[in-house]
């Protein structure tokens, strides 16, 4: 089975709240992040896929949060393709403290737009260099 894309995070002082644990819709930012280096690593990033009106608004998401991240803490946020589809791709992701604790599970699907907003097919560019990241987790909830 291939391995996940990996990305390192260190939790910032502005993405706390008062009581000191990250604020549960940062964890999208977080995910946002991983998924943009994600994308470098294949080779073009989010702004050049802009470039060749190409882009992927999200569509649904959903998140499980399982314990809380603080700051300054390390995190690796693990990403992997769970679907490509004609104009569709879906992520799975695992955020998890650099010792190994879990703190979230999440997935994001997207639909493949131009800039104008209409649907259009997922490069097959992209496509095949997704593919060796397809199901390299298992799903959330699994463990």
């Amino acid at each position: 089975m291939p391995s996940p894309f990996r990305h390192r995070h260190r939790v910032g002082y502005s993405e706390c709240t008062i009581g000191n644990h990250v604020y549960y819709a940062r964890y999208l930012d977080m995910l946002e992040s991983a998924r943009g280096e994600f994308f470098r690593s294949l080779g073009t990033t989010f702004a050049g896929w802009q470039e060749r009106d190409v882009i992927f608004p999200v569509v649904e998401a959903h998140v499980k949060y399982r314990a809380a991240a603080r700051y300054d803490d390390e995190l690796e946020v693990k990403v992997w393709a769970t679907e490509i589809a004609r104009v569709r791709i879906g992520f799975g992701y695992r955020i998890a403290k650099a010792g190994g604790a879990l703190l979230v599970e999440a997935t994001t699907v997207h639909v493949c737009t131009g800039v104008a907003g209409r649907p259009c097919r997922v490069p097959e560019e992209l496509a095949a260099r997704l593919r060796s990241f397809l199901h390299a987790e298992s799903r959330v909830g699994a463990s």
